[in-house]
């Protein structure tokens, strides 16, 4: 079977990175024992790391070059922000187990799209967050090996996303 829409591919890989200024440098490692899953056609992924995957089979290689611009953009400074910490208030209380340095935590703007904030510092100003995405700024440099294609069970397409063995999970 090959990599198409509609289908489940399972890819093991390793990925460096290039910030432009320092060369590049690993990043992560993905095996076989545990693949990235996806959907494919569905939004989400990067369309020049989806189009190599078209067409592939299990035991097929890729190698691909993503510059920053067709991966995840330029690194944005105003997407820096300071966010009161009142925002991070539970029952009225703070909740100081949130607000910890490295935390990464999913959040809603004011128009109801979601994102994810790194918590960078904690001062009297409030909690300083970076909502860029980590890869922001990074030329992406992906090689690897398709480890399977399947078919998407009707939920999963339903859904637009992959759920693990024994069904659904998000």
């Amino acid at each position: 079977m090959k990599a198409d829409k509609n289908k489940v591919v399972s890819v093991a890989y390793e990925l460096h990175v290039d910030d432009g200024e320092n060369g590049k440098v690993f990043y992560e490692k993905v095996t076989k024992e545990k693949p990235f899953e996806f959907l494919f056609g569905t939004v989400g992924l990067l369309p020049k790391f989806e189009a190599v995957l078209m067409g592939k089979s299990a035991g097929e290689t890729f190698e691909v070059f993503i510059d920053f611009e067709n991966g995840y953009g330029d690194y944005d400074e105003s997407k820096r922000v300071v966010v009161p910490k009142s925002n991070f208030k539970e029952e009225g209380k703070k909740n100081k187990d949130i607000m910890k340095v490295g935390r990464v935590i999913p959040m809603q703007d004011d128009q109801g799209n979601q994102l994810r904030g790194e918590i960078l510092k904690v001062d009297y100003k409030g909690i300083h967050m970076d909502f860029n995405p980590p890869l922001a700024g990074f030329d992406l440099y992906f090689s690897g090996e398709v480890v399977s294609v399947r078919e998407a069970d009707p939920e999963e397409l339903e859904h637009g996303h992959v759920h693990g063995p024994g069904g659904h999970q998000h």
